[in-house]
């Protein structure tokens, strides 16, 4: 993780790759922008480092990396450190204390930094009202939003959006446009490509350089879209029913393009490796493809196992024009419904799909694990467990579990026996394995085994242009090519 300066002459902050050029002797480092906010320094004007605030890397002990995703998705706007140490297994003290080793700040802090900065950006870059920003934001009253600004900026909301510079703000042309910073490079056109040939009809559509998908908020149906904006970020534009909650929705449409990826680690890590390293090189940024809904990726999966891309298009629009919700009003965008979601999926017919019995009856007991909370989507548990509890439901195995572990942003998952990394394997190596998971290679990948099966499945060895990422066939088959 980069860390973040802080000037103890002027009592401001920067983040990496500021202009500002302070005497390097009253210069101290911070894990965090939060930990420097919490030292009592505020942000400086000219680098903004509330716009984008890595908080952590994989480089701490995964256990802290999983309760700051969780803490990204909201886990402490809804409940308390001691609930968050319980769904990971440890103590309050416990996390307290690797959260102040690791981050710089506990965990309630790091939740409120990420409250305030969302809040600055919004205030930055839409005309929402100080009270829409303010529930937008994740607080109860627009009291809290004021508290909080003046406890991290050092100023009341409207005098922050009195300061946004007019030259740098969004101009939404319809919806809510926002900016999602990420770590360059990112292979963009590579991930579109991916999600173009396995777009949901009427939930997803790629055209034009930007990905679109319908979403349900609170029983609502919305729609988003995605972009390049810039080198360093993407453009959202969020067409929601309401803005209560946004940075939620936001935090889970960065996992689509997995933005939290840790690239500038994973590419060092690869950098000395003989068969992933060049691969790397040839395609900077590329990362494991994510997703808004774990169980629409799941059900996915399990529909394209052993037929091609094109066929499992076909059955699972089948499924969504029988199940999924209607949305009038988006057919211009290329969609028309809302995947359906477990509870429906748990007890519905699915015969008549083009389903084999085996998969209409893994389709519906992956829904009743969910549904049961027997399968946790939510990674607040060891790739281990997740793997156990996905491969121990009927109908569904360990190539499952992996695959689906590395859609939901498992760093380490690893489809092993999937027969196009074999294949890959076998081009670079000459050696032919009926499971890469054993292969002493494969177990230096450790830690980032999913960028490696990722690489390895997009762009495998021999590879030379980026036109092959439009030459994905739609009919080869999806064990074959990454299914999703």
């Amino acid at each position: 993780m980069t860390d973040f300066s802080a000037v103890v002459t002027t009592g401001i902050y920067c983040r990496p790759g500021c202009s500002a050029r302070p005497n390097p002797g009253n210069v101290r480092k911070y894990h965090s922008a939060a930990a420097a906010e919490a030292a009592g320094f505020r942000a400086c004007l000219r680098c903004r480092p509330y716009r984008i605030d890595p908080p952590v890397s994989s480089a701490a002990p995964e256990l802290v990396c999983r309760a700051v995703q969780l803490i990204l998705a909201g886990a402490l706007d809804r409940g308390t450190e001691a609930g968050l140490g319980a769904r990971l297994g440890i103590s309050t003290r416990h996390l307290r204390r690797l959260f102040s080793e690791h981050v710089g700040v506990t965990p309630d802090q790091l939740a409120r930094s990420r409250r305030a900065h969302f809040a600055r950006r919004l205030l930055d870059d839409t005309d929402l009202t100080v009270t829409e920003v303010a529930f937008a934001s994740g607080y109860g009253s627009v009291r809290q939003l004021n508290r909080a600004s003046h406890d991290i900026f050092r100023a009341p909301p409207q005098e922050l959006r009195a300061r946004r510079r007019a030259s740098d703000r969004l101009v939404a042309d319809g919806g809510l446009t926002l900016r999602l910073y990420h770590q360059p490079p990112l292979a963009f056109e590579a991930m579109l490509a991916y999600f173009r040939a396995r777009a949901i009809l009427g939930v997803e559509h790629v055209s034009g350089g930007t990905y679109r998908r319908t979403v349900e908020i609170d029983g609502d149906p919305g729609v988003l879209e995605m972009s390049r904006g810039g080198p360093d970020h993407l453009l959202l534009r969020a067409h929601l029913p309401h803005w209560e909650g946004l940075i939620h929705h936001v935090q889970r449409a960065r996992g689509i393009f997995n933005l939290d990826a840790d690239v500038d680690r994973a590419t060092r890590y690869f950098g000395d490796d003989t068969l992933v390293g060049p691969l790397l090189e040839l395609l900077p940024g590329l990362r494991p493809p994510g997703t808004w809904d774990p169980f629409e990726t799941g059900v996915r999966a399990i529909i394209g196992q052993q037929v091609s891309v094109a066929a499992a298009n076909t059955v699972v629009a089948r499924m969504v024009r029988r199940y999924g919700t209607p949305i009038a009003g988006v057919q211009a965008l290329g969609l028309t419904h809302v995947f359906p979601g477990a509870q429906v999926l748990a007890t519905a017919d699915l015969s008549g799909l083009g389903l084999t019995g085996a998969r209409q009856r893994a389709i519906s007991a992956f829904a009743q694990s969910v549904v049961g909370a027997k399968i946790d989507l939510e990674r607040s548990r060891p790739l281990g467990e997740f793997v156990a509890s996905v491969a121990s439901t009927p109908g569904l195995g360990l190539w499952t579990a992996h695959y689906l572990g590395l859609r939901i942003g498992e760093p380490d998952a690893f489809p092993g026996g999937d027969l196009g990394l074999r294949r890959a394997f076998a081009a670079a190596t000459g050696e032919t394995h009926k499971s890469l998971d054993r292969d002493a290679r494969v177990e230096k990948w450790r830690r980032y085994r999913a960028t490696a099966a990722t690489y390895l499945w997009l762009a495998p060895p021999g590879c030379e242009r980026d036109e092959r990422f439009d030459s994905l066939s739609a009919n080869r088959s999806e064990r074959e090519l990454a299914i999703g």
